[in-house]
C-alpha cells in the first residue's frame, strides 16, 4: 500500500507540481518562493484531499525535493509502476497468455520502443486501464488493511 501511495499518487503530484511551475514560467509570471509554495499547497490539497490536516512544515517540502533538480521525469515512477501491478495482475489471475506476454515481454530487449513492447505485454500505458488496475489493487489493499 505504501509503496502504491508514494510511487503512483506521491510522484504523479509531483509531476502535475512541475508542470504547474514550468506553465507559471512559460506564461511570464515570477517565480517566487511564495507561488511556488502556494502551488504546491494546491497540489497537496488535491492529492490529499479536503479531509486530510495538512502541515503548515508541508507547504515549503518542494524546496528539499531532489527530484525537481531534473525535469520531467518522477512521472516514470507511477508509469512503470502501473505498468509492472498491471503485468503481475495478468499473470496471477490466470490470464490466458498472459505468461506467455510475460516471458516475450522480459525478453523483448529495446528492439522496439517501451510502450510497444508493453503493448505486446497486453499493457497499455496510452489508455487508462493499466492506470485504474493500480487504483484497483491500491483500494483492494486499503480495503484489506481497513478488516484488520
Amino acid at each position: 500500500m505504501k509503496r502504491i501511495e508514494a510511487t503512483f499518487y506521491r510522484q504523479t503530484m509531483f509531476a502535475n507540481f512541475e508542470k504547474d511551475i514550468h506553465e507559471m514560467a512559460e506564461s511570464g509570471k515570477v517565480l517566487t518562493s511564495k507561488s511556488i509554495t502556494g502551488i504546491y499547497l494546491k497540489n497537496l490539497e488535491t492529492y490529499l484531499g479536503k479531509g486530510m490536516v495538512i502541515d503548515v512544515q508541508l507547504n515549503y517540502e518542494w524546496a528539499r525535493i531532489p527530484h525537481f533538480y531534473n525535469a520531467f521525469y518522477v512521472y516514470k515512477y507511477a508509469t512503470s509502476l502501473s505498468a509492472a501491478i498491471a503485468l503481475s495482475e495478468r499473470v496471477t489471475s490466470g490470464e490466458k497468455g498472459a505468461v506467455e506476454d510475460y516471458l516475450t515481454f522480459l525478453g523483448a530487449g529495446s528492439h522496439k520502443e517501451p510502450l510497444e513492447i508493453l503493448k505486446d505485454a497486453g499493457v497499455d500505458l496510452t489508455g487508462k486501464e493499466a492506470y485504474e488496475v493500480t487504483v484497483y489493487k491500491f483500494r483492494k489493499l486499503l480495503k484489506e488493511y481497513k478488516s484488520l
